[in-house]
């Protein structure tokens, strides 16, 4: 932790306030979005197939409108799409606390999905653009930020939800509301890209789609989400398969997020400094991808076994569920710096926004087929009495994902040159 502080402490006051954003993003997200489901559900009484309306249209709206906000961010500047996406979101979150018809709740899930498309992929450029040659440290300690909100964020959530929800969609607003405050009056004017340099949005958006090295590694890229993810999916529903569906089930889940949360916070920047120290950017981002696709290794060693009973067992049970979220962090601990690094690279320094915000897409599809493949796996391994099928699957996606990554680095196609200067 000290570490961490003395790093952060380290980068100028933007840097540090951006680093504080992301923290308070994602503590007012992740207090509010995990129990919108059950709001909509049992406290509405609304169907099921209008529960995945809303939250369907919420991921659409976010991930569909990446590349607008990231390219709106390259040509009139960070500030003002970091400002009016929290904005948004103040609203977006407000009018839940309200909204009981299946139009309000779907305008307003639309407003917070369309919100973090304004602010992400300008967040994460801004950052790139403010830290220099030390983006990697800047990226590493982003992730324990971004990690600290996601940690924090349900148990503050969990004891605002047991008073309303309402209460908690409040208090999720007002957070970001003071957060647009700040931005607003503390985060310096960024001058982006300057008017004469700007060329037509369909030249912009054309130069970042004809970046041919930038797809490859997206593409590549794609299969770390798709096993990051399964932290959200595939290891709750095995929790809950071998610990059955009460309390100790929920604790158990929980520990998941725990555990990740927790590699995040104590060893990102440790991590991030050893890697730098000792490999190269590619051997990094194959490393991690490796580690990633290794961690689904771990839950074969119970897949074929019957759900625990009370007692030792059941804790035993989902210790290697707990050693592949924590291996999954550790992964993305390797990663993530580098990832982000990455892409700037990849940019050449131009357009920077717009790539994140093209790559934040092409990952959320990715995450959205992963996932219906994942489920369909688990399905049929359970009809095949073949348990362990969507682990191999998951493991193989890794190494796979990996190999990818080492044939652009041997082809020249990953950057090894010194950093390139974000311009702005």
């Amino acid at each position: 932790m000290k570490t961490t502080w003395h790093q952060y402490r380290s980068f100028d006051a933007t840097v540090q306030l951006l680093l504080v954003n992301q923290f308070t993003i994602n503590l007012g997200f992740y207090m509010l979005m995990p129990y919108l489901a059950a709001h909509l559900s049992e406290g509405l009484a609304m169907a099921t197939w209008a529960v995945g309306l809303i939250l369907g249209v919420r991921n659409l709206s976010q991930q569909g409108m990446f590349l607008v906000g990231g390219a709106l961010a390259d040509r009139f500047g960070y500030k003002p799409l970091i400002v009016a996406g929290c904005a948004l979101r103040t609203v977006g979150f407000a009018a839940l606390a309200f909204a009981d018809s299946l139009a309000a709740l779907v305008a307003a899930s639309a407003a917070t999905g369309l919100a973090g498309a304004l602010f992400n992929p300008a967040v994460r450029a801004y950052l790139a653009a403010e830290s220099g040659e030390r983006r990697v440290e800047a990226f590493a300690l982003f992730n324990v930020f971004y990690q600290t909100g996601i940690l924090l964020g349900p148990l503050v959530g969990l004891a605002l939800t047991a008073v309303s929800f309402p209460a908690t969609c409040i208090a999720a607003a007002a957070l970001f509301s003071v957060l647009t405050v700040l931005q607003l009056r503390k985060l310096p004017e960024n001058r982006g890209t300057p008017r004469a340099d700007r060329p037509a949005l369909r030249e912009q958006a054309g130069t970042v789609l004809r970046n041919r090295p930038f797809w490859l590694f997206a593409g590549a890229m794609t299969g770390s989400y798709v096993l990051s993810f399964q932290i959200y999916l595939a290891l709750p529903l095995e929790t809950e398969r071998l610990v059955g569906n009460g309390d100790f089930a929920m604790v158990a889940t929980s520990a998941l997020f725990v555990v990740s949360g927790l590699v995040a916070l104590l060893g990102q920047t440790r991590i991030t400094a050893w890697c730098k120290r000792n490999w190269a950017p590619s051997r990094c981002l194959v490393t991690g991808m490796m580690i990633m696709g290794g961690a689904f290794l771990a839950p074969m060693l119970t897949a074929s076994s019957a759900p625990a009973s009370a007692g030792p067992r059941t804790a035993l049970a989902i210790v290697p569920l707990l050693i592949c979220a924590a291996l999954l962090a550790v992964a993305t601990a390797v990663l993530y710096p580098f990832e982000m690094d990455t892409i700037v690279e990849l940019s050449g320094g131009r357009w920077v926004a717009t790539h994140y915000g093209l790559y934040n897409t092409v990952c959320g599809i990715g995450i959205t087929l992963g996932n219906l493949a994942t489920g369909a796996l688990l399905d049929a391994a359970r009809a095949a009495d073949f348990s362990v099928l969507p682990w191999m699957v998951l493991a193989v996606i890794g190494v796979g994902s990996a190999g990818a990554l080492a044939a652009l680095a041997r082809t020249g196609r990953l950057p090894a040159a010194e950093p390139v200067t974000v311009k702005v």
